[in-house]
C-alpha cells in the first residue's frame, strides 16, 4: 500500500475570495499562515495591497513563486525577487472591466452628486424642504485616463461607448490607439475634464497628479483615481477640493488604507469607496482561478500563465 504524497506547502499572506475558492486552496495545499513555519515553501500567496518585503522573502530561501491576488505589485519587492530569480504572478484583464465601472460609477457619483444626494435624503433635508445644489453632466465632457494600461484601455472602450472623446496618458504613444495622446499628466489634465487614475502604484508615479495637475484640470474638473492612493497628491487635493480648485473627486484608494485624511473626509464634494474597484463575486472568482492556475503550473512545471511583466512598471512620463 502506497502512502498519498504530501501536499505542498505554501505561504498565504492574504485570503482568496469567495470561501469555495480558498476551500479548493487548502484541500490542494497545506497552507501555512506563519512565515517563521515557512522556511520550506515554494510559493506565497499574496494580494496587491499586501505584497511582500525583501525581509519577508529573506526568510523564505526556498521560495520560488509569488502568487499576487490582484494587479498591483508596488508593496512587492520586485529588485529582490529578481536578483533571487523569484517569479511574480498577477491576475491582469479579469478585473478591468470591474474597475473600469468602478471608476465610472464614481464620476457618475460625483459629477452628479449621488452620494451627496444620498445623504440629504436620508438626514431629512429634502422633506424639511431643503434643496441640493445643481451638478455637472458627466458624460457630456472628455475624458483623460492616466496609465493606459489594461484596465486604462478598458475604460476608455466604456467611455467611447457612451459618446465620450477619450484622451490618455502613458508611457509612449499607442500606435493605432483610436484616443488621442498627451505627453503627461499636466498636458492631460489640461486638455479634459474628468482625470481617470489608472497608472500603476510605487514610488516612479508617486504624486503623479499634484497641485499643478490639478490646477491645470480646473474649477470644473473632477479626478477619479482607481489606482494607487499615492500616485495623487492627498494633501494637494484636499487643499484643491476646499478651495474649488477643481469641482470634486472620487476615491477608491488611499495612502495609508483603512486611514483617510480627515480633510478628504470632510470634503462634501468628494466621494469616497473603501478600495473596492475589483469586489465583484465574478471578478474575485475570476481573480482567485488564475492564482490557483499560477500555482498548479509551478509545482507542476508548466509555463506559468500569467507571469507579471518587468517592463509594465516603467514609470510615466512626468
Amino acid at each position: 500500500m502506497t502512502r498519498p504524497r504530501p501536499r505542498p506547502r505554501i505561504l498565504a499572506l492574504a485570503e482568496l475570495k469567495p470561501q469555495d475558492m480558498a476551500d479548493r486552496l487548502a484541500a490542494d495545499y497545506e497552507v501555512v499562515r506563519d512565515i517563521g513555519a515557512a522556511a520550506d515553501v515554494e510559493v506565497v500567496l499574496t494580494a496587491g495591497n499586501v505584497g511582500i518585503t525583501a525581509a519577508q522573502m529573506a526568510r523564505l530561501p526556498a521560495l520560488r513563486l509569488v502568487a499576487v491576488n490582484g494587479v498591483g505589485v508596488d508593496a512587492v519587492d520586485l529588485a529582490q525577487a529578481r536578483h533571487r530569480g523569484i517569479a511574480v504572478t498577477t491576475t491582469p484583464d479579469v478585473l478591468s472591466m470591474a474597475v473600469a465601472e468602478m471608476a465610472l460609477g464614481l464620476a457618475l457619483a460625483a459629477g452628479r452628486r449621488i452620494a451627496e444626494g444620498d445623504r440629504f435624503v436620508r438626514a431629512g433635508q429634502w422633506s424639511s424642504g431643503g434643496k441640493l445644489g445643481l451638478g455637472c453632466s458627466v458624460l457630456e465632457r472628455r475624458a483623460g485616463i492616466l496609465g493606459y494600461g489594461r484596465i486604462g484601455r478598458r475604460l476608455a472602450e466604456l467611455l467611447r461607448g457612451m459618446g465620450m472623446d477619450v484622451l490618455y496618458t502613458a508611457r509612449r504613444e499607442k500606435p493605432g490607439a483610436p484616443d488621442g495622446f498627451r505627453p503627461d499628466a499636466l498636458a492631460l489634465a489640461r486638455d479634459c475634464d474628468l482625470l481617470f487614475v489608472t497608472a500603476a502604484g510605487g514610488e516612479d508615479t508617486r504624486g503623479l497628479v499634484d497641485a499643478g495637475v490639478l490646477a491645470a484640470l480646473g474649477p470644473d474638473g473632477i479626478l477619479v483615481n482607481v489606482a494607487r492612493g499615492p500616485v495623487v497628491d492627498a494633501g494637494a487635493l484636499a487643499q484643491a477640493l476646499d478651495a474649488g480648485t477643481i469641482a470634486g473627486a472620487g476615491l477608491d484608494v488611499f495612502d495609508d488604507e483603512p486611514n483617510v485624511p480627515q480633510a478628504l473626509l470632510d470634503a462634501p464634494n468628494c466621494v469616497l469607496t473603501p478600495h473596492i474597484g475589483s469586489a465583484t463575486a465574478e471578478a474575485r472568482r475570476a481573480m482567485a482561478q488564475l492564482v490557483l492556475d499560477n500555482i498548479a503550473a509551478h509545482f507542476a512545471g508548466r509555463p506559468l500563465p500569467t507571469p507579471y511583466e518587468v517592463q509594465d512598471a516603467l514609470p510615466l512620463h512626468r
